[in-house]
């Protein structure tokens, strides 16, 4: 029987004669039919399977971690992310000339025509109100279902309902994590270094697909593969950042009908940040200052969003774009700190946060996530944080 449409098939069958559903269709969490389709979602129930990309954590061996997350109101992650270590000797990513400290203040971007890209994104000063993800059905009575990928945090430790998973977290040179949750870490020929070595680093790179655009995930995926195979060939942002946009662009049935994602990646050394963006992904340098007998951390925004007075992005990768122009700069951290990259999901929540000061950047990372969705977990979250000097964790 055709688990679809019921009507009778034969033995060997490949296909329905009735309604043509593949019969060999993966079955479903739950309702159990075998009818899930190419994007995911049971034809007979409509659940979205879940998948490897709706939570994943990343850690390389000098501690630098990443977390990305779908957040709670997001049919699936379209953030992408990876983290991993640069060995040396590569050249500078930006040229001497570029060294400037301050970003430099420009005219504001003037988008191709066509449909604003919003992001998807909400005010941060009106979070809405908290939403609890559903009970697949055939849950057994008081029973809450998990969530596959879900490996983190501290036993009991809850989101409103939603448990913030923990466990065992993926580590290795490259941050290697399952297929099809971050893209393919490159390790160039040698292994990593650790960080501190002589012109050794780490690249990270991270994308928010633009909610407003066809399959925004893939080319968050497509954009984060190609920068950081890029930057770990020791090539210029500039060319990384192209390549990401080729990537992209690949993907993209005509202009009107254009894959698209925000965009920043960062090299960090011992003294020295360089970072490439365009959209509103963010970098932060996160460091501690004497407060009240004790250390507060405090955070200071190392780039310049690219959105219009009301809000629209301004600048993405996408094939309807395809002259869109980064941003660069070089930041010289004064001290031991740590570099905060993340996606809106995280920095829409951070007005009077207090960041976390105790644990590794796992740790850390991990409870910003927790903020995030304790805070209305709106967007996908993606968090990548690089110590630099000092001991942390």
């Amino acid at each position: 029987m055709c688990p679809l449409c019921e009507a009778p098939v034969a033995r060997g069958d490949s296909f329905c004669e009735a309604c043509g559903h593949p019969l060999a269709s993966p079955s479903c969490v739950s309702c159990g039919a075998a009818a899930v389709d190419a994007e995911g979602y049971c034809e007979r129930c409509g659940v979205r399977q879940p998948t490897a990309r709706d939570h994943a954590e990343s850690v390389l061996p000098h501690g630098a971690a990443a977390v990305t997350d779908r957040g709670l109101r997001r049919a699936r992650n379209e953030d992408a992310v990876t983290l991993l270590t640069l060995t040396p000797p590569p050249p500078n990513p930006i040229p001497p000339e570029a060294t400037t400290i301050p970003v430099t203040t420009s005219a504001p971007r003037t988008p191709p025509p066509g449909p604003p890209r919003t992001g998807g994104t909400i005010p941060p000063e009106t979070p809405p109100p908290r939403a609890a993800r559903a009970v697949p059905l055939g849950t057994p009575p008081g029973a809450t279902p998990a969530d596959p990928a879900d490996t983190f945090p501290p036993p009991g430790a809850t989101s409103a309902g939603r448990p913030v998973p923990s466990g065992t977290a993926t580590s290795g040179a490259a941050g290697t994590v399952p297929s099809g949750t971050f893209p393919p870490s490159v390790t160039p020929a040698g292994g990593a270094v650790p960080l501190g070595a002589v012109g050794s680093g780490t690249i990270a790179v991270v994308c928010d697909g633009v909610g407003s655009s066809p399959r925004a995930d893939e080319a968050a995926a497509a954009a984060v593969a190609a920068a950081a195979a890029a930057l770990a060939e020791g090539r210029p942002h500039e060319e990384a950042f192209g390549l990401a946009g080729l990537a992209v662009g690949k993907l993209a049935g005509s202009p009107d009908h254009a894959p698209a994602c925000t965009y920043v990646a960062a090299v960090a050394r011992p003294g020295e940040i360089t970072l490439c963006w365009a959209g509103d992904t963010r970098a932060y340098w996160l460091a501690d200052v004497p407060a009240d007998g004790g250390v507060r951390r405090e955070g200071t925004l190392l780039t310049e969003d690219d959105v219009a007075p009301t809000g629209e992005i301004t600048a993405w990768l996408g094939a309807d774009y395809p002259d869109v122009r980064p941003r660069t700069r070089v930041f010289t951290p004064p001290g031991p700190g740590l570099l905060l990259v993340c996606s809106d999901g995280l920095w829409r929540y951070l007005a009077g946060y207090r960041f976390p000061t105790e644990g590794t950047p796992l740790d850390q990372a991990r409870q910003m996530l927790r903020h995030a969705l304790d805070s209305g977990g709106h967007d996908n979250v993606t968090i990548a944080l690089i110590p630099l000097g000092g001991t942390h964790g």
